[in-house]
């Protein structure tokens, strides 16, 4: 009897649905400047965020985690690539790009941005499902 018992939650473990590691994308329009951040909610846990003053057009793109880098780097969505510069802060990485730039504008398109500094590459991916808050982000930011 135990072992059947044992089988039985071997095989319900093996088909449970895997638990959310609660990342999801969440825009900020309260107060100050316009953030869309990829994190889990009330943590400090970020992955990315872009920022910016409503009526700016100027984002700035942050990447936690991302090994340090100083330079220019290239940055593209789809088909539109463009040169940046980049520089670290504690433990970021971080860039400045117009929401009005084509690299942008195909970003707002496939939700996909892809940075390279020398041989090391980092990127954003918003998926379908959150590419509306992306898009509301680049309106609320270019005014």
């Amino acid at each position: 009897m135990t072992a059947l018992l044992g089988l039985l939650l071997a095989l319900t473990l093996q088909t449970a649905p895997a638990v959310s590691d609660g990342w999801t994308w969440t825009l900020y329009t309260d107060s100050g400047p316009l953030v869309l951040a990829n994190e889990v909610p009330d943590t400090p846990r970020l992955r990315s965020t872009l920022e910016c003053t409503p009526g700016s057009s100027i984002v700035r793109l942050t990447l936690y985690g991302a090994a340090p880098a100083d330079g220019i780097a290239v940055i593209t969505s789809g088909a539109a690539s463009a040169n940046v510069e980049v520089s670290p802060r504690r433990g970021q990485l971080q860039t400045v790009l117009r929401a009005d730039h084509p690299v942008f504008a195909a970003f707002l398109t496939d939700g996909k941005l892809n940075l390279v500094v020398g041989a090391q590459a980092s990127g954003v991916e918003i998926d379908r499902a959150n590419l509306l808050k992306l898009r509301r982000f680049a309106e609320l930011c270019t005014g």
